[in-house]
């Protein structure tokens, strides 16, 4: 099993500006301290600690350009108990995210 670690500050306000995006209170989809990393946090991605084989669906997807000009796609997803599930980077040419996005540089879908 993977070892958890304290979630940072950057990914709660990535997650709090998803949730703000949607129209969603922040306070009604608590996050947890603790997270697991993905591919030992390669692209990014976290378990927010919901039940993985419970997937219910993406709440939003956005996208963000890597630093090395490299198209990233983030999703935030829920479980069937409508709590946090994972929080998912998909770097397209799957090498190592090298810059944390910010939610200055996330680009909505259907903006230009």
């Amino acid at each position: 099993m993977r070892e958890k670690r304290i979630i940072r500050q950057n990914e709660k306000d990535l997650i709090e500006f998803l949730l703000k995006q949607l129209n969603l209170d922040p306070n009604d989809y608590p996050v947890e301290e603790y997270v697991d990393e993905y591919e030992d946090g390669k692209m990014g991605s976290i378990s927010l600690g919901g039940d993985v084989s419970a997937y219910a669906g993406d709440l939003i997807q956005v996208e963000y350009v890597d630093s090395d000009g490299t198209p990233v796609v983030i999703t935030l997803t829920k479980d069937d108990k409508n709590h946090l599930l994972d929080l998912d980077f998909w770097k397209v040419d799957f090498t190592k995210l090298l810059e944390y996005p910010t939610p200055d540089k996330i680009i909505l879908r259907g903006e230009g």
